[in-house]
């Protein structure tokens, strides 16, 4: 339930209440009725969302597979609800679909901090306490592919990158990062390569002040939206993307450079939608503003995928080639939990599996934000937009280890081929499929939606194990209870 009424809020029920989950059956409802009008009355007759949402959120992806133009649909269906179902609260209350043309409440002035450091002139990748460099870093690369920990094609782009570091600063860009103190965000690499950032997070001065000495340390420029006068900028900088998108697009609008809007952002509960469809919101009123626009996602591994057959052939060699003692547990466990445990990931032979990686714990709301991101990603590219949106591997971020369950279960996830990933890794490695997309257009085009976004997609082998991955996380909770509380 949501209590916040200004800015970007839930529509108010009869009762006054804020609800959630009301908005979510009917956003996914909406998504699906132009291609599944079955799953949609499935999604609006559902009495438990909190609990029922993983099913919903699969059928989206299924629904979209029949063809291109379905997967758009679903998308388009998806976006058009949300813009239409979630309100703006300003001394009244109107849709969101009005705010991309809402006037601004300010214009935040341009600061800029200068980096003192020479630009990194080659890809290196932080890696379990060393830089992978040349050789090195590509063996590493060719290791996770061989064991499933990624799709083939990211070897494509990780050499594509290092055989060009030339475009590591993003010459004639300027890449806005929306949630500038993210951990898995791009703007620490990016200064580092001598980019020029700009960096839009809330108005908290002790977030800032990393975020600045970060800019001082690198290489690049970063560009801050702050308030009037000359004074200290960690207590000015900073935007509320829930309740100011007319000044920050104001702000984007008038910045030097080809832009490119990197949806960053994070917050816990159904703060998590709001902000996300703040940044849709910004999104339409920037394409408005500059045509020239492009995009870039991080999508969750935790989601649900449609995949390549190869990914399916690899899960099914993996189910076969099991451990005698994982054949003779995974019976009595799978009859014990009523087939919930151990189940194997694919029927043998399907072209696109669907991965469904869907973490119950992480609630409707991370799901819904997310997929707002893969909706407009699959609908800016349709356009013609040039889109960066990848896949980010499972990673050790603040926002997992603070969850019990999601801490255990990443810390027993080895033991069913799954790697966990440094934040230090992934965020670097991310940039690096960043670069690799705006300086090839977004990356390969390719005849289906859900193949755009498994290109290079680093799903740390939860597209490639051999078991459901759902089915397997609770046990991996309780071997990695011990490693996680450590």
């Amino acid at each position: 339930m949501s209590t916040d009424d200004t800015g970007v809020v839930f529509p108010a029920g009869p009762d006054g209440r804020r609800s959630t989950a009301a908005v979510g059956r009917a956003v996914v409802a909406d998504a699906l009725r132009p291609v599944d009008p079955t799953g949609a009355r499935a999604a609006e007759s559902e009495t438990n969302w909190r609990a029922g949402y993983l099913v919903h959120f699969r059928r989206l992806v299924e629904a979209g597979l029949a063809s291109p133009e379905a997967a758009l649909a679903v998308a388009g269906a998806g976006l058009e609800a949300v813009h239409a179902r979630l309100q703006v609260a300003d001394g009244g209350e109107q849709p969101l679909r009005a705010l991309p043309a809402a006037a601004a409440g300010r214009t935040p002035a341009t600061r800029e901090v200068a980096g003192t450091a020479e630009p990194e002139r080659e890809f290196t990748l932080p890696f379990h306490g060393r830089r992978l460099r040349g050789d090195d870093l590509l063996r590493q690369v060719d290791s996770w592919v061989e064991r499933g920990i990624a799709e083939p094609t990211l070897a494509d782009a990780v050499r594509t990158v290092a055989a060009h570091p030339e475009w590591l600063a993003l010459p004639g860009r300027t890449v806005v990062v929306l949630g500038a103190g993210a951990e898995m965000g791009p703007l620490t690499a990016l200064l580092r390569w001598g980019a020029t950032v700009a960096g839009v997070d809330l108005p908290r001065p002790d977030l800032w002040r990393r975020v600045l000495d970060t800019a001082r340390r690198g290489a690049g420029r970063l560009l801050v939206p702050a308030g009037p006068g000359d004074g200290d900028l960690a207590a000015t900088a900073g935007a509320d993307l829930v309740r100011e998108v007319p000044a920050v697009g104001d702000w984007v609008a008038g910045l030097p450079g080809d832009p490119v809007l990197g949806d960053y952002v994070y917050a816990d509960g159904a703060t998590n939608v709001r902000v996300s469809a703040a940044v849709d919101a910004l999104t339409l009123r920037l394409q408005r503003d500059r045509p020239d626009l492009a995009l870039a996602f991080l999508a969750t591994p935790t989601d649900v995928f449609a995949v390549p057959g190869d990914a399916v052939e690899h899960s099914v060699r993996a189910y076969a080639g099991r451990s005698r003692a994982g054949k003779l547990l995974g019976r009595p466990l799978r009859t014990l939990s009523a087939g919930r445990l151990l189940q194997r990931a694919y029927v043998p032979g399907t072209d696109p599996g669907i991965s469904d990686s869907l973490v119950a714990q992480q609630g409707p709301n991370y799901a819904l934000a997310k997929r707002l991101q893969r909706w407009r990603a699959t609908v800016a590219r349709a356009a013609g937009a040039t889109v960066s949106m990848n896949v980010a591997p499972p990673t050790r971020t603040r926002s997992v280890v603070k969850n019990r369950a999601l801490a255990a279960a990443y810390a027993g996830a080895h033991r069913f081929g799954v790697e966990v990933f440094e934040p230090a890794t992934s965020n670097v490695l991310m940039a690096a499929l960043l670069v690799h997309d705006l300086h090839t257009g977004g990356g390969p085009r390719h005849g289906q939606p859900w193949q755009d976004e498994a290109y290079a997609a680093v799903h740390g082998g939860l597209w490639r194990t051999a078991y459901a991955p759902r089915s397997a996380l609770g046990l991996a909770a309780v071997l990695g209870l011990g490693a996680a509380r450590g």
